[in-house]
C-alpha cells in the first residue's frame, strides 16, 4: 500500500465543516468501509465511536472523583480523522500492548499504535483477525506512559 502515511502531513480544516458533516465523513470513510491493519486484522468502526474519538472531557484532570464525560468537541482530534486508517495500515508505526484500566494491567487484546511521536490509535482485538476501534488522540500528556508499555508482539496474542 504505497499511500500509507499520505495524510500524516494533512489535517482536516475542521472549521470548514459542521459537526454533522464530520459525522458523515466518519461514517462514510470508516463505518461503511472495510479497514484493515498492516498485519491483516479487520477493524470495525461504528457511528457511536465518533463521540469517544473526537470529544474530550471538560473535567479531565480537575480532581479526584469527578466523572469524566466526553462533553467538548475537539477540533485537534477531529483534524486527524483521516490519519486513523493510515496509522492502522502503517507497518512502521510503533506498537504497544494496551493498558486495561478495569483490570489494572496490560492486555494483549488491546493494541496501541503510535506515529509522529505522539499520535495514538487504540484497537481492541476480540477474535482472530477481528478488532474494534476504541479511540485516537494526540497523547502529549501520556505518551511517556504509553511508550513505557510492553512492545506489541504478534505471537503474544
Amino acid at each position: 500500500m504505497s499511500d500509507v502515511g499520505k495524510y500524516y502531513d494533512e489535517l482536516l480544516v475542521v472549521k470548514d465543516y459542521t459537526e454533522e458533516q464530520l459525522r458523515t465523513i466518519w461514517s462514510e470513510e470508516y463505518c461503511r468501509k472495510v479497514i484493515m491493519t498492516h498485519d491483516g486484522i479487520r477493524v470495525h468502526f461504528y457511528d457511536s465511536n465518533f463521540d469517544h474519538a473526537f470529544f474530550e472531557s471538560s473535567v479531565r484532570n480537575k480532581g479526584v472523583g469527578k466523572k469524566k464525560s466526553k462533553d467538548i468537541f475537539s477540533p485537534r482530534r477531529a483534524a486527524r480523522m483521516m490519519w486513523i486508517k493510515e496509522v492502522l495500515a502503517d507497518k512502521k508505526a510503533e506498537m504497544y500492548v494496551g493498558y486495561e484500566s478495569k483490570k489494572k494491567g496490560y492486555s494483549n487484546s488491546k493494541r496501541v499504535s503510535v506515529v509522529k511521536g505522539d499520535y495514538v490509535v487504540v484497537i481492541q482485538i476480540y477474535a482472530d483477525k477481528q478488532a474494534n476501534f476504541i479511540t485516537a488522540y494526540v497523547a502529549d500528556n501520556s505518551i511517556d506512559k504509553i511508550k513505557g508499555s510492553p512492545k506489541w508482539k504478534e505471537k503474544e496474542r
